[in-house]
């Protein structure tokens, strides 16, 4: 524990954590090898193990941080569930959202960061890509697998897939 952090009542600190100048609200359990800085974790909140909170995050009551998530500079609202390998950055999601394993919010245009806004109740798909800026409705869906270029409208399903092809006689790559 490093600089200035509050820690509320009953929270749970497993071991090799790293907190740097944050604040962990009541009830909140902060699994092994997590690391948070310069964030504030709310009440009820599971983070880790294995999670990175970056510098400007807030997260909402009852939300779930899970293994290997990363994110960075943004809010969560109360009751997300990011459970497993994501980066979520530059982004506000609105409550109840869920997001789906291997998850990126693509912000960073090669000049400088833009914003994903994912409003609450949205459900994003395993290994989707959110390329910002871009805003996804309340209660929108987004197919697993997809690249989402554009505001996607609440309450429907968007998704962006190629269509699979299969080769028949394709010759054989020979190793020598």
């Amino acid at each position: 524990i490093e600089g200035e952090v509050y820690l509320g009542d009953s929270v749970k600190i497993r071991s090799n954590t790293i907190i740097i100048d944050s604040s962990i609200n009541n009830y909140t359990e902060v699994k092994s090898n997590s690391i948070i800085r310069n964030s504030i974790i709310s009440e009820n909140c599971v983070i880790g193990p294995y999670s990175r909170i970056r510098t400007g995050t807030k997260i909402g009551n009852f939300s779930q941080i899970g293994t290997f998530v990363e994110i960075k500079k943004s809010i969560i609202g109360s009751g997300c569930k990011i459970n497993h390998m994501a980066f979520i950055g530059d982004a506000i999601l609105g409550d109840d959202v869920i997001i789906g394993a291997g998850t990126i919010t693509c912000n960073h245009d090669g000049n400088e960061s833009q914003q994903t806004v994912i409003r609450s109740g949205s459900y994003i798909g395993s290994n989707v890509n959110l390329i910002a800026p871009i805003i996804i409705g309340e209660n929108a869906t987004i197919g697993a697998g997809s690249t989402i270029t554009k505001n996607a409208p609440e309450n429907k399903l968007t998704l962006s897939r190629p269509e699979q092809v299969t080769v028949q006689d394709r010759e054989k790559i020979k190793s020598e």
